[in-house]
């Protein structure tokens, strides 16, 4: 992906889980047919570090308990400011497209499904988001976290540009 992904450790962070989707599966063999279940959850501490995860196994419970050891492996540092993202941003995963544009504070997260998993976990609560293409939970899971890794934080752009952090804002 990117270079700048800040890579974090889940130890000593108050992390929240959130299921996305569990999905049933069927394997058909000559006795039958034999169920499974997949799980998609998002986890984070609601402060900008989140985390996605997938588990399989026969059980529900055992699927999301999977899934949630999963996403605390894969977590990574976004920027969230004032509870919104700094720049508008999109993403493509698979079918699945991704717009999120800031949003000024009282606005709400504008988002449905798995998209206001991954932005809740993250800490973000004022947002404008578009989800188009496929609805499919683990493309748009996978786009959304695109979308958050390509922000750019304000003070690596003023300091790339050699203006003050003002200057960036207002122009």
């Amino acid at each position: 992906m990117l270079d700048n992904i800040e890579r974090v450790k889940p130890g000593g962070l108050e992390l929240k889980d959130r299921l996305v989707a569990v999905n049933r599966v069927t394997k058909v063999t000559k006795g039958g047919r034999a169920f499974g279940f997949s799980a998609i959850v998002v986890v984070g501490n609601e402060d900008g570090v989140i985390g996605y995860g997938l588990g399989k196994s026969k059980e529900v419970a055992s699927a999301i308990s999977k899934a949630v050891e999963d996403a605390k492996k894969n977590l990574v540092k976004v920027p969230v400011m004032n509870k919104t993202i700094p720049h508008q941003t999109t993403a493509r995963y698979g079918g699945a497209d991704i717009f999120l544009r800031p949003a000024s504070h009282g606005t709400g997260l504008i988002a449905g499904g798995a998209v206001r998993a991954v932005l809740e976990s993250a800490g973000v609560q004022d947002v404008l988001s578009k989800s188009k293409g496929s609805s499919n939970p683990h493309n748009v899971v996978k786009a959304t976290f695109k979308a958050l890794l390509d922000i750019r934080r304000p003070e690596e752009i003023a300091r790339m540009r050699g203006v003050s952090l003002s200057k960036v804002f207002n122009g």
